[in-house]
């Protein structure tokens, strides 16, 4: 299908929100029109394994664990933080596959992750007020005009970036660093903690002799030896994800090939929006973020729009209530996809309902916060009778001081220390193997 039919499959009438004032038109579709001709990052096969695994998920036969930065730079797109972050997701995933016994999807948040929607459209310091930083994508942290105004040839270097970065997670997770008899190696180079670095070289000694007697046995799949390992981002800037959507050639469906799986935020998932009506038109498994104001009404409306025929592993909702609310909001929007007869999976976003400002003036995360919401949606699934699906969390694999608590007890005075972020707090290399434990813990007692 020519690029032209591609896009008369878009109402481009209707409103997009959160998207830049790009001023360069000109240049703005001469980098489009350059999208348009590059291959595919992914592929639509992969997009479809990940439906079928998303569908076992909902059907409580797996649990999804997504994770990676708020806004990825493209300065921090280096090996080292690229290899961190799957070491640290795959670490994730051991706890809760040995802990509970289920088989995990493993998702980063990463390699096209470079946007982000804003409160406010302006940002001023002092007398001078300029664009808001939108991610790399758009524009600079940098707070200078220049470094502020859009510029539409990030979103080629959106699509480089993106492009290396998943040849190297390929490498990881294909190319045996991701065997699963190097549990112990992914320990290496990481700061071990009193309490979580013994915790998981005890689980490691346990795998590695669950697999020596597997081994001895004559038993030795090659499930072992590589991980499939997806990728997502906020499907924000429509230009973008128009330009990499392309017709696959097994279906003559349309998906959009700059990730696995897309998931439309809080802010843009007006059900007469753009963002929606480009949801609805491709075939990607697709993710819909649940704040605390979405109504009973909002979920159905949602799930007829976006996936009227009931395909298995097609809508993930993904909640971010806040841990004052989770216990008290969520059970309503669950009994009433239930009662609808539709089948959706269920995930948890502990991160974006808990933020908060230090008084030491950064913007950070209460660890406690993070765990309560967890454990909120744990409960109230476990009321129900639902699966409690899956989790989607802020992380890196480095040692960052942007949460506080956990094990390391990270204070507000301990922010300044190691505050690396381009936009919200993650979760650090301790802190987020720690949840996986506790994660562990609640899935297997859930079953």
């Amino acid at each position: 299908m020519p690029s032209s039919q591609i896009e008369n499959l878009f109402n481009e009438s209707l409103i997009a929100h959160q998207q830049p004032e790009w001023p360069d038109k000109a240049k703005l579709a001469e980098v489009v029109n350059e999208l348009r001709q590059l291959p595919p990052l992914v592929f639509a096969g992969e997009c479809d394994n990940l439906k079928n695994k998303i569908a076992q998920a909902a059907s409580g036969e797996a649990f999804w664990l997504q994770g990676g930065d708020c806004a990825e730079t493209f300065a921090a797109a280096t090996a080292d933080s690229i290899r961190n972050r799957i070491k640290t997701i795959l670490q994730m995933a051991a706890v809760l596959q040995y802990g509970a016994s289920m088989p995990v999807i493993k998702v980063g948040r990463m390699a096209g992750q470079f946007a982000k929607p804003r409160s406010d459209n302006f940002e001023k310091r002092g007398d001078i007020e300029l664009p808001a930083y939108r991610g790399d994508a758009v524009n600079d942290l940098e707070f200078t005009k220049e470094g502020r105004t859009p510029d539409p040839s990030r979103l080629l270097k959106v699509y480089n970036t993106s492009s290396a970065t998943l040849n190297l997670v390929r490498a990881f997770t294909q190319g045996g660093f991701a065997d699963l008899r190097l549990v112990h190696e992914w320990n290496k180079g990481f700061i071990k903690d009193s309490n979580i670095g013994p915790r998981y070289e005890a689980m490691a000694k346990e795998i590695g002799r669950a697999l020596d007697f597997m081994r001895s046995a004559g038993i030795n799949p090659e499930e072992f030896k590589t991980v499939d390992f997806y990728s997502s981002h906020e499907a924000l800037i429509l230009e973008y994800e128009k330009a990499l959507t392309r017709i696959d050639s097994r279906t003559d469906l349309p998906y959009d090939v700059s990730a696995h799986f897309l998931w439309i935020g809080e802010r843009t998932r007006q059900l007469d929006g753009a963002h929606i009506d480009f949801a609805k038109k491709i075939r990607n498994p697709i993710g819909v973020k649940l704040g605390p104001k979405t109504s009973q009404a909002e979920v159905i409306d949602l799930i007829n729009a976006l996936n009227p025929d009931d395909e298995p592993g097609r809508l993930t909702f993904i909640t971010r209530m806040g841990a004052k609310n989770i216990r008290s909001i969520l059970p309503a929007l669950i009994d009433t996809v239930t009662k609808s007869g539709r089948k959706v999976l269920w995930v948890c976003d502990p991160m974006h309902g808990n933020t908060y400002e230090s008084p030491t003036g950064y913007k950070t995360r209460s660890f406690d916060d993070v765990l309560d919401e967890v454990r909120g949606f744990f409960e109230v699934h476990n009321k129900l009778g639902t699966h409690p699906g899956g989790i989607h969390i802020e992380l890196t694999g480095d040692d960052v001081t942007e949460c506080v608590g956990g094990g390391l007890e990270i204070s507000h005075d301990d922010l300044a220390t190691r505050y690396e972020s381009a936009c919200d707090p993650r979760l650090n290399h301790t802190q987020s193997l720690e949840l996986a434990f506790l994660l562990a813990e609640m899935l297997r007692d859930s079953k």
